[in-house]
C-alpha cells in the first residue's frame, strides 16, 4: 500500500537453474571428453612419428605419381616386406648413397624385360601401368631381359625417360638390382600437395598379392576424433553457462499498491 512497490519472481523458461553451469555431472563429462580427446590427438601424432618418416622428393623421376618437391610419408618397413608395385625409399652406394624413391617392378627370382607391345613384362606377363605419364606407356625405353637374383629388387621410376633407375645401372656388378636390405621405407601417401594415399598398383596382382596400406588412415581418424572431443569438451562450459542464464528466474515489478 501507499506508494510501496513490491517485486515478485516469475519463472522464465519453465524452471530454475540446477546449480553450477551444467551441473557437476556435465562438468565431469566435459573434462573426461577433453582428456580422452588429448589422449587420442597426441597418441595419433606419436604413433605416426614412430611408424612414418617424411621425405621431400628432389627429382621428377616418379612423376606424375610423385612430383619434384612433393612431401611424402613413408612407412618404416623391413626390406623383406616389399612387394611388386611398391614405391620404396632406399639407399645404395652404387646409386649415390642418398635416399631415393623408385617403384619395385620385380623381386628376387623374377625375370623382367621391356618392352612387348609397349608394356613392361615380368615373368612373361605384360603389366598394365596406368601411373605412367599420359602417352608414355608405348614409348618406354627398351632394356634386355634381367634375371633378378634372390634377395634383390629391380626398380624403375614412373617417369621412365628421365629416371636414373635400374636401367641406368645394368652394367654394374649387380645388374641394376638393389638389395632388399637397402630399403628403409615404403611410401604410403603424398601429403603436400594433399594428393592423399597412393593408388594400389593393380597391374601386378596377377603375379602375387600387393602390399597392404599402412595405418595412416587410422592415425588420421584418431587425430580428427581427438580434436573434435577436445573442442567439444572445451565448448561445453560456455554453452552450459549461456543455457543456465537463459533458464534463470527473473524479477518483475508488481507496481504500486
Amino acid at each position: 500500500m501507499g506508494g510501496e512497490s513490491a517485486t515478485r519472481t516469475a519463472p522464465h523458461g519453465g524452471g530454475t537453474s540446477s546449480g553450477p553451469a551444467g551441473g557437476r555431472t556435465g562438468q565431469r563429462l566435459s573434462g573426461l571428453a577433453v582428456a580422452l580427446g588429448l589422449f587420442l590427438f597426441l597418441g595419433g601424432f606419436a604413433w605416426a612419428a614412430v611408424v612414418y618418416r617424411p621425405y621431400t622428393v628432389p627429382t621428377s623421376s616418379m612423376s606424375p605419381t610423385i612430383g619434384v618437391g612433393d612431401r611424402v610419408l613413408a612407412e618404416r618397413v623391413d626390406g623383406s616386406e616389399v612387394r611388386r608395385g611398391d614405391v620404396v625409399v632406399f639407399k645404395d652406394a652404387t646409386w649415390g648413397n642418398a635416399p631415393m624413391l623408385k617403384r619395385v617392378v620385380a623381386i628376387g627370382g623374377d625375370t623382367v624385360s621391356c618392352c612387348r607391345d609397349g608394356k613392361l613384362t615380368v615373368n612373361g606377363k605384360q603389366i598394365d601401368e596406368p601411373y605412367l605419364p599420359d602417352g608414355q606407356a608405348a614409348e618406354v625405353a627398351n632394356f634386355p631381359t634381367v634375371d633378378v637374383p634372390e634377395g634383390r629388387l629391380f626398380l624403375l621410376g614412373d617417369e621412365r625417360h628421365g629416371s636414373l633407375d635400374s636401367t641406368a645401372h645394368l652394367t654394374d656388378a649387380a645388374g641394376g638390382t638393389v638389395a632388399r636390405g637397402a630399403v628403409s621405407a615404403r611410401v604410403d601417401a603424398v601429403v603436400w600437395p594433399m594428393d592423399g594415399m597412393l593408388e594400389r598398383p593393380t597391374g601386378f596382382e596377377a603375379l602375387g598379392g600387393l602390399s597392404e596400406p599402412g595405418p595412416l588412415r587410422t592415425m588420421g581418424a584418431l587425430i580428427v576424433a581427438g580434436a573434435v572431443l577436445v573442442l567439444g569438451g572445451a565448448a561445453y562450459g560456455p554453452l552450459a553457462q549461456r543455457a543456465a542464464r537463459r533458464g534463470r528466474p527473473r524479477t518483475e515489478p508488481t507496481g504500486a499498491r
